[in-house]
């Protein structure tokens, strides 16, 4: 990773450099290429600007200088305007010359086309070969507020006036740091700096945030990802952001399909898609919002609410309006979100009513009747601030908020830090009000659904989990060669992690047939059927040594009709093991996030149910029993009703277990399904097993 040191000479020459080349800048104001001059000099930025265009001695009236290398001095940062080719080679130019960063615009990098993959490597090597720094491709530049440095073509910047905050955004998309501007203007919430990352070529998204970790005008950090590429230095800005108390929320967008191609067990399915991407920023300590109005308006609600150790309780929320409807549409979204609209306890409600309020035993705290006036709100979130029983206060203030702001808008705002965390859902469509609580540090939302959704975020973040040890584990007897293992093979994987499997008996067809002591199932033994039931490949109920026979026949037979390229070497037979519940547990390699562990209520139908659990790999014991309380199937194990409790304390030891694999590179994914958890104290039992490994290294 980044050295403190470089972070530090990163954060100076990417958004405060002394003096930027502006390569291919367009004397064409109407043009893309045109606008970062402009924006320059109309923000009024200090620093020296070397407009470089080879075809004109003036640029939009000022000097053009035909190169980087003709320059007076050699600039911090290059922003290069100009097409892919070109911008290959003003990089080159670039890092010969000492430049420290050169931010591109140019798409033309990605794609499996010879010519982007050629560019691509050059930029690489480009990177490799000198102290270079590039951002993008197709990056749409660098915003430090502060500083008045607009180094970017987005039109949005066109605007004068940028509100100046505590806000850095962060964004895969160069578009959408130009939507969250504007957003923030009309919003009043401000920003630190806005970066473009594009293609990520060299420097990730990551990476450039943890290089502003230390800037005191950095409060927060607003992400908009399109993709968990750069995962590791995600990971490191986010454990740096957490010792310094500066909170992240992020917008995820995009869902890969590269892990679940490569997949042959129900894991890559249940764990191939967003859920991996909510475990691992979960797992980093960074909040995940689904609403692309909460990542801005849930930024001063976040900086109210620490993180915590563990996975916490959903948040418990107190509900004050002066609108009965808005009060209780508040109410129903954060419910639907995963929150706990409160019940005020009888002491809140004793001392509401002291105050002339009277409060029911519902969830809302109405205070139509008692009438819109500053004195009612004033005294209802002084005493519902302080009560224990809520983590956070929504006020909803209704139509008065657009018109009489005073009556129940400026109670809320000097309410704010009082207490427990305060946010603001304002009914009406009311710019003032919303403008009025956001200077005073309320979070103030439009919606009741972004409200609920910020709400959510900001209080599931914990503290960020270590990514464990990457030790090599010792997996006993794994073939030189890429591919799938067969059952017995992958039983051999389970022992070396100690996950339980059933016993079982091989067998040549046409061999000798041992003694069946109870119900087994027999099952065919490839590694080319990774999914034996669809295959005809297994017999259940089977009670004696013909029944043995007739199973290994019927699955000789069903193996010639379905898949007759595979031939019935060896056959498996096993106890049938009943237990209370079926579960999955298992692990894949995320080719973005990294190791990853799921649980989910198991069997053949576990992709439809998607009732999972998933955390990166590996971990430890109090995480698995957070895994397993999270699948509701197995919520009636924990005596539920009285129903028999099953061994819920052996399934997490195995979660725990198979996710040691993280430790082994070869393993690229595993999976135990299904799993019978038996009864309390009996603990759990693998009854099939499928593992895919990776080449020797």
């Amino acid at each position: 990773m980044t050295r403190t040191h470089d972070l530090a000479a990163l954060r100076g020459a990417l958004l405060a450099p002394r003096s930027v080349a502006l390569v291919g800048v367009s004397d064409d104001v109407r043009k893309t290429g045109a606008r970062p001059l402009q924006y320059l000099r109309r923000a009024g930025w200090a620093g020296t600007v070397y407009p470089v265009n080879p075809n004109r001695p003036l640029v939009q009236g000022e000097r053009a200088w035909p190169s980087v290398e003709a320059l007076p001095e050699v600039p911090e940062h290059a922003y290069v305007l100009a097409g892919p080719d070109a911008a290959v080679e003003v990089t080159r130019e670039c890092a010969r010359l000492g430049v420290q960063v050169v931010t591109i615009m140019a798409d033309g990098f990605v794609g499996p086309d010879p010519a982007s993959v050629a560019r691509a490597r050059a930029l690489q090597d480009i990177v490799a070969a000198h102290a270079v720094r590039v951002v993008g491709p197709s990056s749409l530049g660098v915003v430090n507020v502060h500083e008045r440095l607009t180094l970017t073509a987005n039109a949005a910047f066109g605007e004068p006036d940028l509100p100046e905050g505590g806000v850095f955004v962060a964004s895969h998309s160069g578009s959408v740091i130009g939507a969250l501007v504007s957003r923030g203007k009309e919003m009043g919430v401000g920003f630190a700096g806005l970066v473009s990352t594009g293609g990520e070529v060299d420097l990730s998204l990551g990476e450039i945030c943890l290089s502003t970790l230390d800037d005191p005008g950095v409060e927060g950090y607003a992400l908009f990802l399109e993709s968990l590429a750069g995962a590791a230095s995600l990971r490191e800005f986010a454990a740096a952001a957490a010792e310094r108390g500066k909170p992240v929320l992020a917008y995820k967008l995009g869902r890969s399909d590269a892990g679940a191609e490569l997949s042959v067990s129900h894991t890559g399915a249940l764990a191939g898609d967003d859920a991996v991407a909510s475990a691992f920023l979960a797992d980093i300590g960074i909040g995940r919002v689904d609403s692309f109005e909460a990542l801005l308006e849930g930024q001063q609600l976040v900086r109210s609410v620490p993180l915590r150790p563990r996975a916490a309780r959903a948040p418990r929320v107190g509900v004050v309006t002066t609108t009965g409807g808005g009060g209780a549409m508040a109410v129903d979204r954060l419910a639907v979100a995963g929150a706990v609209p409160q019940r005020p306890s009888e002491e809140t409600r004793r001392a509401l009513a002291e105050r002339g309020i009277a409060a029911d035993h519902g969830t809302l705290v109405d205070l139509t009747l008692a009438g819109t006036r500053y004195e009612v709100m004033s005294a209802a979130l002084e005493v519902m601030v302080a009560a224990p029983e809520f983590d956070v206060v929504v006020a909803v203030p209704g139509s008065s908020a657009r018109f009489h702001p005073d009556l129940a808008v400026r109670p809320i705002a000097d309410r704010a830090h009082t207490g427990a965390p305060l946010a603001a859902f304002v009914v009406p469509e009311a710019p003032e009000a919303l403008r009025l609580l956001r200077s005073a540090g309320v979070s103030a939302f439009r919606t009741p659904e972004s409200c609920a959704d910020a709400i959510v975020a900001a209080f599931s973040r914990r503290a960020p989990r270590p990514a464990g040890s990457r030790a090599p584990a010792a997996i006993p007897g794994l073939p030189d060669a890429a591919g799938v293992l067969d059952e017995v093979a992958s039983y051999a994987v389970l022992d070396a992690v100690g996950v339980p499997h059933a016993p079982f008996t091989l067998l040549a067809p046409g061999g000798d047939v041992p003694d069946v002591a109870g119900p087994s199932v027999v099952k065919a033994v490839s590694a080319r059927l990774p999914h034996k039931s669809d295959a005809g490949a297994v017999v259940l109920d089977v009670r004696d040594a013909d029944g043995v026979r007739r199973a290994v026949a019927d699955i000789g037979a069903a193996l010639a009709a379905t898949v007759p390229d595979v031939a019935l070497e060896t056959v498996m037979v096993a106890p049938m093991v009943r237990g209370l519940a079926e579960v999955l547990v298992g692990y894949r390699r995320d080719p973005d996030a990294g190791p990853i562990i799921v649980l989910a209520a198991g069997g053949v139908l576990a992709e439809l149910y998607r009732d999972r659990s998933v955390r990166t790999a590996p971990v430890d014991l109090a995480t698995a029993e957070e895994m397993v309380a999270e699948v509701l199937a197995l919520r009636a194990l924990a005596g539920y009703r009285g129903a028999a409790r099953g061994d819920l304390p052996a399934l997490a030891r195995a979660v725990v277990g198979l996710s040691q694999l993280a430790a082994s590179p070869r393993i690229a994914e595993a999976e135990a399904n299904p799993v019978m958890v038996l009864a309390q104290g009996r603990g759990v039992v693998a009854v099939d097993a499928l593992v895919r490994i990776e080449e020797e290294r």
